[in-house]
């Protein structure tokens, strides 16, 4: 898979994840992806302060996200 594939396979796993993030006034952006298996991604709005988004980052982003990219080793948050 290439790099722009795999970006463009990232951005569709966070669209379809958006919605649930928007409707706890919540929203999640990509900020990078390292050597081709590390997704760093910045949770917004509620999200910022919620006491269980680690919870929906390992559960909701995450597992999205290896949906649309096996590749990818983790998911983290950075604030």
């Amino acid at each position: 898979m290439t790099t722009e594939e795999l970006t463009s396979n990232i951005l569709k796993a966070l669209e379809e994840i958006r919605p649930f993030l928007n409707s706890d006034g919540g929203d999640i952006q990509l900020v990078s992806i390292e050597e081709g298996k590390h997704v760093k991604v910045r949770l917004e709005g509620a999200c910022t302060s919620c006491s269980v988004s680690h919870m929906t980052l390992r559960a909701g982003v995450e597992t999205t996200i290896k949906k649309y990219a096996p590749q990818i080793e983790t998911v983290v948050n950075i604030a």
